[in-house]
């Protein structure tokens, strides 16, 4: 039992309100199924060294299914880019540990709009040992949500045809209203799905 850690990283530790135009609104205690604990938040410029340490946690595998390429490393524009957000048109929720030092990201859930009105583009990464247990679903939720309330109701993504996982988080959450196939990469463009519950309060 540990009330102790839960009660001292509260959702005032994780707001910075100096940020010009963060949505503090957006921050949400996580409960996973297995009773762990994490913040979800929007993501902040001082993220970056947390992002890149989450990639370098991440498996193989994981990078592959996540840039449909096997990156060793990154660019470090791309993770200025990954942390600097304008919280509309891109927007990004991070999953931080509050039992663990200096608050690690366990997950990360983004869209970036597009050329096309209303419509954004998803991506979604889960750290490996974090993989399996309701986190990537509870993200996912809440960011087409939040995405809906700025106005984006289309959404698309690249993904493995072989990535089940991802696909069965998707039927749960989503109505697909278009499928494209090409060497083994799945494009689907998708809706959230009506009538089911919030799964975050």
């Amino acid at each position: 039992m540990a009330i102790g850690v839960a009660e001292a990283f509260t959702k005032r530790t994780i707001v910075r309100p100096e940020i010009d135009g963060y949505p503090g609104e957006l921050v949400r205690p996580l409960a996973l199924r297995d009773g762990a604990r994490l913040w979800m938040r929007p993501v902040r410029p001082d993220d970056e060294p947390r992002l890149v340490a989450l990639f370098h946690r991440l498996s193989p595998r994981t990078v592959y299914e996540r840039f449909l390429a096997p990156f060793r490393r990154l660019p470090a524009h791309w993770y200025h880019h990954f942390a600097n957000v304008d919280y509309r048109t891109r927007l990004a929720f991070v999953a931080e540990d509050p039992t663990a030092g200096g608050g690690p990201l366990r997950a990360v859930a983004r869209y970036e709009a597009g050329d096309a009105p209303g419509c954004a583009e998803v991506a979604l990464v889960v750290e490996d040992a974090w993989q399996d247990r309701g986190l990537g679903t509870l993200l996912l939720d809440a960011l087409l949500r939040a995405a809906e309330e700025r106005g984006i109701r289309r959404f698309t993504a690249d993904l493995l045809a072989e990535n089940h996982r991802i696909l069965r988080v998707l039927g749960r959450l989503t109505e697909t209203r278009r499928r494209e196939l090409d060497r083994g990469v799945l494009t689907i463009e998708f809706e959230r799905r009506r009538g089911v519950e919030r799964l975050l309060a």
